[in-house]
């Protein structure tokens, strides 16, 4: 067993540490080189300091952003389980290609127009894991099909598989299709019968290939303690490892159960039959999931390295004990935790105000001024990602590459 790590030194060392990691080479037609172009842009090009940016700017440490994704592939190596990273949570589609190069069977997509983009810019192995259920959607979801055969579309009602068989008819197509089975009640259909009864309906649709099953547990992503995320995760998924069971007692393809994420991607490997696991915020990381804990460190999730800041300017010091910064809702949105000030323990940063962010401590490293920069770790990284129209990839604090959030705003 590792030895514990303060949260302080964790998130001191965040702000600080630079690694030396596997990089991804040429693989599966994703070259560093296509990845990791780089920019000319002459207001925030390769070369600047990321305190010279002006703010509020997203940033991404290079360093951790590889460590972490090597740290998963090492991870799951040896174990059944695949990685099929969730782009929602980066919206870019040179991360998805470094994820791809680097060993995920593919991506998913929480939206159809997300899938366009990434469709659109060569990522091939698309899941997307939100229903079609509407004409318009139907019909943008066959566009992306006709252009890419690997896209792949989730449906939890039997009306909906016979749309998207008309649909798929009607284009001349076959429509690759997963049953989404509920894990609490967000979306999916109810394991057991009702989900068998749909997928046996896909399974004789002329225009629908039936490839398996998700069963993604959103609330078990940020139940604090290991040993309780653990053992709720594994008591949620019971009712659909049966229904798995089930599906393959029947004679049906399965050939996917892909669910879990973050916070359980070292606990679905247990479960029997799971193909790959939905991670998203690894590659990131945030408040949010810093606080869960880990299997090593029951207050701190230090499993993955806060890769993604975002770098925001003082504007008022007049006030004792109390700073203003620019970095504010539209910049850090109003999840919680907060936003941490990284090397300023003593700070607490709310984002509150539209534009500006405010600061009170008792004690700082410095006297501030106005113009000095300060590098906050964001309250939950998919919402921020979506603010911003780039993402300054950074390494040793210098801006290395600028790449386009091609999804940012694709909520459709």
């Amino acid at each position: 067993m590792t030895s514990p790590v303060s949260r302080r030194r964790f998130l001191t060392a965040a702000g600080t540490t630079a690694a030396t990691v596997w990089i991804p080479k040429d693989v599966r037609g994703y070259g560093k080189a296509e990845v990791l172009a780089r920019v000319t842009d002459t207001k925030a090009g390769a070369g600047v300091s990321k305190w010279e940016l002006d703010t509020p700017a997203l940033c991404v440490d290079l360093d951790k952003l590889e460590q972490n994704i090597a740290t998963l592939r090492t991870a799951l190596t040896g174990s059944k389980v695949a990685s099929r990273p969730h782009a929602k949570t980066h919206k870019c589609p040179a991360i998805a290609k470094l994820q791809l190069g680097a060993g995920s069977i593919g991506i998913c997509a929480a939206k159809v127009s997300e899938a366009e983009v990434f469709s659109a810019e060569g990522v091939r192995k698309i899941l997307m894991t939100t229903s079609n259920v509407t004409r318009s959607k139907i019909q943008r979801a066959m566009r992306i099909l006709k252009e890419n055969r690997e896209f792949i579309q989730a449906v939890d009602y039997p009306d909906n598989a016979r749309d998207l068989s008309d649909a798929a008819r009607a284009a001349g197509l076959t429509a690759d299709v997963v049953v989404d089975v509920a894990v609490g009640t967000r979306s999916g259909v109810p394991p057991g019968d009702q989900a068998v009864a749909l997928a046996q309906l896909i399974d004789k649709l002329p225009n629908l290939r039936f490839r398996g099953i998700l069963g993604y547990d959103g609330g078990a992503q940020h139940i604090k303690g290991f040993k309780n995320r653990y053992e709720q995760s594994l008591q949620h998924l019971e009712p659909v490892v049966q229904t798995f069971e089930k599906l393959k007692a029947s004679g049906l393809n399965v050939e996917i159960f892909s669910g879990g994420g973050t916070g359980t991607y070292n606990i679905v490997t247990k479960v029997p039959g799971f193909t790959d696991v939905q991670v998203g915020s690894y590659v990131f990381m945030d408040c949010q999931y810093l606080e869960i804990g880990s299997e090593h460190n029951e207050s701190l999730f230090t499993d993955f390295a806060p890769s993604l800041t975002v770098m925001t300017t003082v504007l008022n010091t007049y006030f004792p004990g109390r700073l203003t910064a620019d970095a504010g809702t539209k910049a850090l949105t109003l999840n919680k935790p907060d936003p941490i000030v990284i090397g300023e323990p003593g700070f607490a940063y709310t984002a509150g105000s539209d534009e500006f962010g405010s600061i009170r401590y008792e004690t700082a490293s410095k006297q501030y001024k106005v113009g000095d920069k300060l590098e906050l770790i964001v309250p939950h990284c998919d919402p921020v990602v979506n603010e911003y129209d780039v993402l300054h990839g950074t390494r040793q604090d210098r801006v290395e590459v600028v790449w386009p959030i091609s999804a940012r705003g694709k909520s459709q």
